[in-house]
C-alpha cells in the first residue's frame, strides 16, 4: 500500500466512524438485498450525506463532480464501508450502472444535467431491462418507444424493476423499431417516473417485502434528447451497463455477503452448530468461496478496468448467485428446526429471508443456465443447442 493509499485508508475510516457512530448512527446495518425496505427515508439522507462528504462517484473524473480514485482506493472504501457496518446503498444502480453508461456513452449535454443530481445523493435510478416475456432472454425485449417529433412514447411493461416505487428515474431499454426482432432496433432511454402514463405496482414477495415491482408504460414520454447513444445501438449501451454492474459494483455487492456470512457464524457459535463438523465445514467453504470471490473481482477489475467484458460478467454472476443461493442454505441449517416456523404476522428471521431471497439471485440478471450457455459458446466454443 502507497503512503497515499494508507492517508486514505484513514480518511475514509475517519469519516465513517464519525458518521456512523454519531448522526446516522441508526441506520448502520440496515438495507441490502432482501432487506431494502428498511429506514428508506433514512438512508435517502445518508445518501445525500455521502454525496456531501465527497464519496460517491470515486472513480469518475473530477471534470464529473467524481475523485479520480484509483481502484486500489475504490477497494479501500469498500473495505472501510463494510467495516464500519455501511447501510445497504440506495442508490446502487445510480453510481454504478447508469452513471458510469452515461459517462461512456452519453452526451457532453447528458452528463451535465445527470451526473451532478447522482454524485449529490440525490437522484434515484432504476432499471428498466426485464419484461414478462424477457427476463433471462434480454433481447426479447417488447417494450415499444415511437418517436414524435421531439418525444419518444412508450408502451409496455418491465417487471421485477427494484425500487421503483421510490425512484425518480429509470434507465429503459426499448424497441425504437418496430420492424426489428432480437438485438437490433432496441434504444436506452432516460425516463422521467413522476409523470402520467407511469404505473409502478409493488410486488410482494415470499420475503414479505416488495423492493421488486412492475412498471406499466401506457404514453409515458421522454425527451429525444435523452436516448443513450444512437437510435437502435441500445443492446451496445445496454451491455456496456452490465459491463459496469459486473464491475466495481462487485465490491460494494459484496460488502452485504461478508455481512451476511459473519451473521451466519456469530449465529453458529451461539447455538453450537460450530461444533458439529459438517456444518463447521461448510461454514469454512463459504468463508473461502468469498475471498475467492473478492480475489478474483480485484483480479479482473486490475486487467479490464473499472468494466468487465460480457463472458467476465457471467462468469461473475455464476460464481456469487451460487454461493449466495448456498449461503441461505445453510444459513436455516445453522439456523435448525426455528426455521420452520414463522413470527407473528409472518415475521422472518434474518435466515430466513437470507435463504427465500436469494433462490432469486441465479435467476435474475441472466439465469445460471443462461450464463452457462454464454460460457460454453464464448470461452469453450462449443456449439449452440
Amino acid at each position: 500500500m502507497t503512503a497515499d493509499d494508507a492517508e486514505f485508508r484513514a480518511e475514509v475510516r475517519a469519516w465513517l466512524t464519525e458518521q456512523l457512530t454519531g448522526e446516522f448512527a441508526d441506520v448502520a446495518g440496515l438495507g441490502g438485498e432482501g432487506r431494502e425496505d428498511e429506514a428508506l427515508d433514512r438512508r435517502r439522507e445518508w445518501e445525500r450525506r455521502l454525496g456531501a462528504g465527497g464519496w460517491i462517484g470515486l472513480g469518475w473524473p473530477v471534470e464529473h463532480g467524481g475523485r479520480g480514485a484509483s481502484l486500489a482506493q475504490q477497494v479501500i472504501f469498500h473495505e472501510e464501508y463494510a467495516r464500519a457496518n455501511g447501510p445497504g446503498r440506495l442508490l446502487h444502480m445510480s453510481e454504478q450502472l447508469v452513471g458510469p453508461t452515461i459517462l461512456a456513452f452519453g452526451s457532453a449535454e447528458q452528463k451535465r444535467r445527470f451526473l451532478p443530481g447522482i454524485t449529490a445523493g440525490e437522484t434515484l435510478w432504476c432499471q428498466g431491462y426485464s419484461e414478462p416475456g424477457a427476463g433471462s432472454d434480454l433481447a426479447g425485449v417488447r417494450t415499444r418507444a415511437v418517436r414524435e417529433g421531439d418525444e419518444y412514447v412508450l408502451t409496455g411493461q418491465k417487471v421485477w424493476t427494484s425500487l421503483a416505487h421510490v425512484a425518480d428515474w429509470c434507465f429503459v431499454l426499448a424497441r425504437t423499431d418496430p420492424a426489428s426482432a432480437r438485438h437490433t432496433g432496441l434504444s436506452y432511454l432516460l425516463v422521467p417516473l413522476d409523470q402520467p402514463g407511469i404505473e409502478v405496482r409493488p410486488i410482494k414477495q415470499i420475503t414479505g417485502t416488495s423492493e421488486f415491482n412492475e412498471v406499466f408504460f401506457d404514453g409515458a414520454r421522454t425527451p429525444v434528447a435523452n436516448r443513450v447513444g444512437a437510435e437502435g445501438d441500445g443492446w451496445r449501451v445496454a451491455m456496456g451497463t452490465l459491463g459496469f454492474e459486473r464491475g466495481v459494483a462487485t465490491l460494494g455487492q459484496q460488502i452485504g455477503f461478508r455481512r451476511e456470512l459473519d451473521h451466519v457464524v456469530a449465529l453458529a457459535r451461539r447455538n453450537g452448530a460450530f461444533d458439529e463438523p459438517e456444518l463447521r465445514d461448510r461454514l469454512v467453504r463459504a468463508w473461502i468461496g468469498l475471498r475467492v470471490l473478492r480475489y478474483t473481482a480485484v483480479s479482473t477489475l486490475r486487467s479490464a478496468g473499472s468494466s468487465v467484458s460480457g463472458l467476465e460478467a457471467s462468469l461473475s454472476k455464476l460464481q456469487w448467485a451460487t454461493w449466495r443461493r448456498d449461503l441461505g442454505e445453510l444459513a436455516v441449517d445453522v439456523l435448525g428446526e426455528d426455521a420452520l416456523t414463522v413470527g407473528e404476522s409472518y415475521g422472518l428471521s434474518p435466515e430466513q429471508t437470507l435463504f427465500l431471497f436469494s433462490r432469486a439471485d441465479t435467476i435474475y440478471g441472466g439465469s445460471n443456465e443462461v450464463q452457462r450457455n454464454i460460457v460454453a459458446e464464448r470461452l469453450l466454443g462449443l456449439p449452440r443447442g
